[in-house]
């Protein structure tokens, strides 16, 4: 019955499938949500799945799993060293379309454009999610585990949880979150195996690029918060993904 609902009608099947998911987690999701976020979190999993259907459902899903589970390891000492995730990693609306909205726009151009750019806009969705999944982890990670920590600009030691500060450990562990939620994303069959390379390196790239922002120009201006930053992070991990894959397609192609 399910299946024949969202053969005919996926957005019905994406109102349905989502609210009822949403109150068999409550008990989980009312921790990891502010009520506000988890109204921008039910529009967000509604237009995945009308437009991507259950694998591109299951990647937004894995993704707000995995980052709140790695955001909530040591916690307490992240706390106690002032350096935690505010409200204890509950994710606003702010924290939500801050990872989500490229990705977002990904999906939605899916409606829109001609059916044969569909796998580069599926390529780009998945960047999105594994490089704020690989952004989130190598932060968090860093800031709870991390041995050394070093600004990215100049590799002088630093504080854990400063702006712009990388560790071995955040950047390694960072990289196996951007590995697996890309593996995932292929055995769903929103991407092609080469896709799983271009996301691993896009995310590398832009979560770089991320700690040198944080590093320079983030604290000089009041409107660039950690929402908007995560926003440009996700942005520079989409197109640098396909990028790569525009610029393949044209070498083999040639």
């Amino acid at each position: 019955m399910l299946d024949e609902i969202g053969s005919w009608n996926p957005w019905l099947m994406a109102v349905l499938f989502n609210t009822g998911l949403g109150l068999l987690g409550w008990r989980l999701v009312s921790k990891l949500l502010t009520p506000a976020g988890l109204g921008h979190a039910w529009i967000l999993g509604v237009v995945v799945w009308g437009t991507l259907g259950w694998p591109g459902y299951s990647v937004v899903l894995f993704y707000f799993l995995a980052g709140s589970t790695v955001t909530k390891i040591g916690m307490a000492e992240k706390e106690a060293a002032g350096i935690a995730e505010k409200r204890s990693g509950a994710r606003g609306p702010e924290n939500v379309w801050g990872s989500a909205a490229s990705s977002t726009l990904c999906a939605l151009a899916t409606l829109v454009l001609p059916v044969q750019y569909r796998p580069l806009l599926c390529l780009g969705y998945v960047s999105g999610f594994s490089t704020k999944l690989s952004d989130t982890t190598a932060s968090e990670i860093g800031k709870a585990y991390g041995n050394r920590t070093f600004l990215i600009t100049t590799l002088r030691p630093v504080p854990r949880g400063t702006e712009g500060a990388v560790s071995l450990e955040g950047t390694l562990a960072g990289l196996l979150a951007s590995v697996v939620i890309a593996v995932l994303a292929w055995a769903v069959g929103l991407i092609a195996p080469v896709g799983v390379g271009w996301c691993v390196i896009a995310a590398l790239i832009a979560t770089n690029l991320e700690s040198v922002i944080g590093a320079t120009v983030q604290s000089q201006f009041t409107w660039l918060t950690n929402e908007v930053v995560n926003g440009i992070n996700t942005l520079i991990g989409v197109v640098t993904a396909m990028g790569l894959s525009f610029a393949w397609a044209e070498l083999i192609g040639g």
